[in-house]
């Protein structure tokens, strides 16, 4: 019986390794799993490389990891915000690596990861220092620049309901990067409100097939 349910977010984690990539889903606040990158930082793994749209917010979550040093480079479109002071600090120490990438381009090159695309070309970025160092040509009337595709060892993403397939539906924004992020980790841990029975999701709704989900865990809602 296929049973993707685990018990707690601390199991689900246990075997992230210290180097390891993880993608993080949320635009801002909507959809981060908070509950995910607490139990990330009580695991202890070190070094690790996060994909995500930015660079932490506050004190908590993504900007709790960078705070205790355990992060070496972020991979994200939004590094800078009024409440982004612990990614400002390390990188301006040098303690953090930062990649750059346009919005539209981190969407597109994990989805490329996803759907086993080696590369594309867009115009976006080019005559810039993002295009430094990468393949260009003239396509379709435009310079183009080609971009990668982005891969992770580990996607956290936050879902509105789930069943133990893995199977996922989302709340209205929360759904952002999660879609994308499942298929291009070799392992999505989905953190979900609600764990249905087998059938409680109508097939038309389901965002996220459970074949890219590998460990679903249910987690409390916040009110803050």
């Amino acid at each position: 019986m296929i049973d993707k349910r685990v018990a707690t977010l601390a199991e689900a984690l246990a075997d992230v390794r210290d180097g390891a990539t993880v993608m993080v889903g949320g635009f801002g606040l909507a959809g981060q799993p908070m509950a995910s990158l607490e139990a990330l930082l009580d695991q202890g793994a070190r070094e690790l490389t996060i994909v995500c749209n930015n660079a932490g917010n506050g004190e908590d979550g993504l900007a709790a990891l960078i705070a205790a040093g355990r992060v070496r480079k972020i991979v994200c479109s939004f590094p800078r915000q009024a409440d982004s002071w612990h990614f400002d600090r390390e990188y301006r120490a040098g303690r953090i690596a930062l990649e750059l990438v346009p919005q539209g381009n981190l969407a597109e090159r994990i989805r490329a990861a996803g759907a086993g695309i080696g590369g594309f070309f867009t115009p976006t970025g080019y005559g810039t220092a993002l295009a430094e160092g990468k393949e260009t040509r003239f396509l379709d009337g435009r310079w183009q620049v080609f971009e990668t595709p982005l891969h992770a060892d580990l996607a956290l993403i936050l879902a509105e309901r789930g069943d133990r397939w893995g199977n996922l539906t989302y709340r209205m924004t929360a759904r952002n990067f999660g879609p994308i992020m499942a298929a291009a980790a070799r392992c999505t841990v989905a953190a979900v409100h609600e764990i249905v029975e087998l059938g409680g999701l109508d097939p038309e709704a389901v965002v996220t097939p459970g074949l890219f989900v590998q460990r679903v865990v249910q987690v409390p809602r916040r009110t803050t």
